[in-house]
């Protein structure tokens, strides 16, 4: 089976399900938006949410698509790092039982951790985020032996941000013969990165996911014509469109995915397990619409719980699903 190395911020997602938005009132946070927050604020929010009750699970976007390769099989590591604490450690203690290869190094700041407040009526995500640690990776934190064994390099897309990190990681990853993965991971962050990150994606990316809103910032087309103009810069193309499924692009040929009918309850890692369901199936060398269907059967699943990570049951549902498609294309 083919290998999988991923970057990213280790943020542990403090998740909690609230009756109204009076709490994202009293904080000043816009529903269904995504803000970072100072130390101060960060640790206020949560000694709230400890006093409320909450659910922590090691998540970030690239955490997640890694611990769902790693559930795939697929040999899986990280490169992240945390805080000398207990969310430090529990983040730590997550990936082992995962069976994640981790190079998660020690800051001198607190854990990162994003609070995810879930709003009625439609389950709404608001997030705050408090990097502290996962900031302080730095490019003399990369050595080349981290890259080497890999197949694939996946790269969370909210590292763009630090630009020396990033170009420093694809360097390594490209001279130690990784098949590079980068998920855009927000539209603000592609707009305000823009000549960076179209730099990074043709000089150094294979695979690139978007969703729609960043796909049409990164190129400022609609989605349909974006897949093609990405797919122009690399290897693979695809742009998530929600519950209207995913296009997929590479070269000549072009796929419209449907998404998997789901009882949603809860957005988060959706896109991050997509991607995990795609690179599998990519691994085994599945035809690309195979790849999103895979994709879109993980999505699918995450969507019916709260948080980032797939229940037992799911999995072993999805796992049948998977391997009756994949039977019905070798």
């Amino acid at each position: 089976m083919k290998s999988i190395l991923g970057i990213g911020n280790a943020l542990t997602d403090i998740l909690a399900v609230l009756p109204d938005d009076s709490l994202l009132r009293e904080f000043h946070l816009p529903v269904g938006s995504m803000q970072h927050v100072d130390k101060e604020t960060g640790n206020k929010i949560w000694q709230v949410l400890k006093a409320i009750g909450a659910q922590y699970v090691a998540g970030g976007a690239a955490g997640n698509t890694i611990t769902g390769t790693a559930v795939f099989g697929m040999p899986s590591g990280f490169i992240g790092k945390v805080g000398n604490d207990e969310i430090g450690a529990l983040y730590r203690s997550d990936q082992e039982r995962n069976g994640i290869k981790s190079n998660l190094l020690i800051g001198k700041e607190d854990s990162g951790r994003a609070s995810v407040f879930i709003t009625p009526p439609n389950a709404e995500r608001t997030f705050a985020t408090y990097l502290g640690a996962a900031l302080e990776l730095c490019p003399e934190d990369l050595r080349p032996e981290y890259f080497q064994g890999y197949d694939y390099f996946f790269i969370e897309g909210y590292l763009v941000q630090n630009q020396q990190l990033l170009r420093q990681a694809v360097k390594l990853a490209k001279d130690a013969g990784c098949y590079i993965a980068i998920d855009m991971a927000s539209y603000n962050v592609v707009e305000s990165n823009d000549t960076f990150l179209h730099d990074i994606v043709e000089q150094y990316v294979d695979m690139v996911f978007a969703n729609e809103t960043e796909a049409e910032t990164f190129t400022r087309r609609s989605p349909r014509e974006a897949v093609d103009i990405i797919a122009a810069m690399c290897d693979i193309a695809v742009v998530k469109i929600g519950a209207k499924g995913s296009y997929i692009r590479s070269g000549e040929e072009f796929h419209h995915v449907e998404a998997c009918p789901a009882d949603v309850r809860d957005a988060t890692g959706a896109g991050d397990l997509y991607a995990s369901g795609f690179i599998y199936a990519h691994a085994l060398g599945m035809p690309l619409d195979i790849c999103g269907k895979v994709g879109s059967i993980t999505a699918g699943k995450v969507v019916e719980v709260i948080g980032p990570k797939i229940d037992i049951p799911r999995w072993k549902a999805a796992k049948k699903d998977i391997r009756a498609l994949i039977a019905e294309n070798i």
